[in-house]
């Protein structure tokens, strides 16, 4: 299996793992609250349809789950882990403080 290291360095100190099946990155964001997770998904979104690359991912109030794998490849590629760096970009200063 490939550490997500062997990937992306940068990736896995941010909080980025490779999913079991080793075929998508996946990372949990957690945000102030509501407001800021969707902005961050509308930042992403646009963004996503302009590489014409788009995420799985999942909300719950402050909480946004995201998977990423490039579905015609069935791996994972340069176009995820260049969306996953704009993501960590993106949510940078909206994230929830460590309690």
């Amino acid at each position: 299996m490939t550490a997500i290291g062997d990937i992306d360095a940068g990736l896995a100190t941010a909080g980025w793992a490779i999913s079991g099946d080793g075929r998508a990155l996946s990372k949990r964001f957690v945000f102030a609250d509501f407001r800021e997770a969707m902005a961050f998904m509308v930042m992403v979104a646009l963004e996503a349809e302009r590489r014409n690359h788009h995420p799985d991912w999942y909300n719950s109030w402050n909480r946004v789950d995201v998977r990423l794998t490039t579905h015609d490849r069935g791996a994972i590629t340069d176009k995820d882990v260049a969306l996953a760096r704009y993501m960590d970009k993106a949510s940078a200063g909206r994230l929830k403080e460590a309690d």
